[in-house]
């Protein structure tokens, strides 16, 4: 094993600086709670974080596609059935677009069951001359502007654990079920749109699969467990670190140690220190690790994490997320890739289009617009295509519900319909129109 490994446990984390932390008032209730969750079931088996990750090194080598999207940030509200699975409907939507247009499997990889914690740029934030402290996800504080809502409470760290258990639970009852079988599409149809509000391309599109399918069996090639299931994972990001090495635990067989709170991790471009106790906590695990790159990136630091944190360069351990933002990549993606190759670590390529493309409309409302997050795309593709490298994936934040949070799109969204249905405690997603529209333009564009 190799050395710096040897030095590593679930709490050498503490020995770093840790940032975007937040600070409890009452330390004792912290430790009870952070008690608690070490005594509580695993969300997620080992067995099904390797298989993530060897599915994920197979998306690197362009046998496979990955399709990683969410809430910007869950909400303890939205843990009922109709929310959970109307996100479940849209990621199973998309990828069969995906699955159609780019004749490859899927990887799915929800931003969901944790995904409570979101980092800020302030630790404050005013209003009407009012100072509190900013709202950094459920997980943490409340989001109503007042002095106890805002105010860190530990108990909500128990509170998440449990939502993304009830979450999960729900999600493995709905796919073991029968939900996501591909011989019928057409029950994916989400309840609050009419047959009317359905993309034509959509409709097109399932029909064609359930001909194919129905073709297949008649064949006696079409498998019934195969056609009625489907591989489904999830993500967030690693942010709260006490909560991430409570529920860290080594695999019975192996002794290696396992986030057993989701499938997969990320660490953002606040948290990404080589010398930080995020990349301390996240080089001790088994589970695979996105890093998210923008456009000031250095590529010598990122090739520096990028060993740090998979030292035996096994395949499929590091996604490399680019979220440079529209009319950037050119100018910093292509000396990134090319440090990248010239070491020969092994990473598998997802482009954010998302997070570099934030901006603000004329009334302050925070906003993405759709023909910037489909450039960024289109600019990553060409990059990867030009260096001879893959892109693997995709990384959205989107929702099933009919939101009006992004602009642009078929839909034709403009500044003065955001304020109909703006949802999202703190960055604008996709909604259900637009999430399968970009998903049938990026099944054109790499297909």
């Amino acid at each position: 094993m190799n050395q710096t490994l040897r030095q590593w446990h679930v709490d050498s984390w503490k020995n770093k600086v840790a940032l975007q932390q937040p600070k409890y008032e009452n330390i004792e209730v912290l430790e009870e709670c952070l008690k608690q969750l070490k005594t509580r079931p695993p969300l997620v088996h080992s067995g099904e974080v390797l298989e993530l990750r060897k599915q994920i090194a197979e998306a690197g080598k362009g046998r496979r596609f990955l399709l990683q999207g969410g809430d910007c940030a869950e909400r303890f509200v939205d843990c009922n059935p109709q929310a959970i699975k109307d996100k479940l409907k849209i990621i199973l939507q998309m990828s069969l677009i995906l699955v159609y247009g780019l004749r490859r499997p899927v990887v799915r990889i929800g931003r969901i069951a944790g995904q409570y914690a979101k980092p800020r740029s302030d630790d404050v934030e005013t209003i009407g001359g009012v100072t509190l402290p900013s709202f950094r996800g459920d997980i943490i504080n409340g989001f109503a502007f007042n002095a106890e809502a805002r105010r860190p409470d530990p108990r909500r760290l128990l509170q998440a654990q449990e939502m993304s258990c009830f979450t999960l639970n729900y999600l493995r009852a709905l796919i073991q079920g029968g939900f996501a079988d591909v011989r019928h599409p057409e029950m994916w149809k989400l309840d609050h749109l009419t047959e009317t509000d359905q993309p034509k391309l959509y409709t097109e599109i399932s029909e064609r699969v359930r001909e194919s399918t129905q073709f297949m069996e008649l064949l006696g090639g079409g498998s019934s467990e195969f056609m009625s299931k489907v591989d489904f994972f999830t993500s967030h990001e690693a942010l709260l670190l006490d909560y991430e090495s409570a529920l860290t635990q080594p695999c019975s067989d192996t002794q290696k140690m396992f986030n057993t709170g989701a499938h997969m991790l990320w660490i953002g471009e606040r948290t990404r220190q080589l010398d930080g106790a995020h990349a301390e906590y996240l080089r001790g695990i088994e589970n695979p690790i996105g890093i998210k790159v923008g456009p000031t990136s250095d590529p010598t630091e990122i090739c520096a994490l990028v060993a740090f944190l998979n030292p035996e360069n096994v395949p499929g351990k590091i996604t490399l997320i680019s979220r440079i933002g529209h009319g950037k990549v050119k100018g910093a993606l292509p000396q990134l890739v090319k440090a990248v190759c010239a070491q020969k670590l092994s990473v598998t390529w997802s482009c954010d289009p998302m997070h570099g493309n934030a901006i603000k409309t004329q009334n302050g409302i925070k906003t993405r617009d759709f023909n910037s997050i489909l450039g960024e795309i289109q600019e990553t593709q060409a990059v990867h295509k030009e260096l001879s490298t893959i892109l693997g994936g995709v990384h959205f934040e989107l929702t099933g519900d009919n939101v009006t949070e992004c602009l642009g799109g078929g839909m034709g969204l403009q500044e003065e319909h955001l304020s109909t249905n703006y949802q999202s405690y703190c960055d604008p997603r996709l909604n259900y129109t637009q999430s399968l529209e970009i998903a049938y333009l990026l099944s054109k564009l790499l297909g």
